[in-house]
C-alpha cells in the first residue's frame, strides 16, 4: 500500500516561498511535493491538475486561499487547505523562511 502524501505549496509567483518549501521537503520520505503560484506571471501556475493531485494544500497567505477558492472551489471540496501566514519578505532558501516552513508544516506531517 502506498502511504505517500501529496503536498502542494502555493504562493504568488512560485519564486521564493512555495519554491523553498518544495526544495526543503522534496527528499522527505513518504512525501511527494510540488509548488505553484497564483499570479499570471508565476514560474509554475496553479492549475486543476495540481489541485486534484494534492492531498494537503499549503498557502502562504489568506489571499492565496481566496484566489484558489475562487478559481477551483469545486475541486477543493474534499481538500485540506492550510494558511501558513508567511509573509512575502524572504528570498529563496532564506534560513528564517526554512525554519518557519518546517515549524509550520511539521504538525501536519505527523
Amino acid at each position: 500500500m502506498n502511504n505517500t502524501r501529496h503536498l502542494l505549496f502555493i504562493c504568488s509567483k512560485n519564486e521564493w516561498r512555495s519554491r523553498t518549501a518544495e526544495t526543503i521537503f522534496r527528499n522527505t520520505e513518504g512525501i511527494n511535493v510540488k509548488s505553484a503560484g497564483t499570479s499570471s506571471v508565476a514560474r509554475i501556475r496553479v492549475n486543476a491538475n495540481l489541485i486534484n493531485w494534492a492531498e494537503l494544500i499549503f498557502v502562504m497567505e489568506d489571499t492565496h486561499k481566496k484566489r484558489i477558492t475562487a478559481d477551483f472551489g469545486d475541486l477543493l471540496e474534499n481538500k485540506t487547505v492550510i494558511v501558513l501566514d508567511i509573509p512575502d519578505e524572504y528570498p529563496y532558501m532564506d534560513e528564517e523562511l526554512i525554519t518557519e516552513l518546517r515549524d509550520s508544516v511539521a504538525h501536519y506531517l505527523e
